[in-house]
């Protein structure tokens, strides 16, 4: 089964700082399937790290493009595009 692709738009208005980065790669890794995500047409960075993600330089209204490939990849994109797009930093 070929790697299925989603691009998403960044909801929360610090963009993929510390906390949302963070909650980000931490689903990314429970998922259990190699997933990137790319911002623009940068290189892909593994989504699990916390680093590799801040790293991204991601703003609120960025597009990121994210990749899984593995079972349940279709339902795993659908979770993290949902964190993406929700605003972590609404009070």
């Amino acid at each position: 089964m070929p790697a299925i692709s989603r691009t998403v738009r960044i909801g929360s208005s610090h963009g993929l700082h510390a906390r949302p980065a963070k909650l980000f790669a931490q689903a990314a890794k429970d998922a259990g399937i190699p997933i990137t995500i790319a911002k623009d047409s940068g290189g892909p960075v593994n989504a699990a790290s916390i680093l590799g993600v801040i790293a991204l330089g991601v703003e609120q209204g960025d597009y990121v493009t994210l990749t899984a490939d593995g079972d349940g990849a279709d339902a795993t994109l659908d979770a993290l595009a949902e964190l993406l797009t929700t605003d972590h930093d609404a009070a």
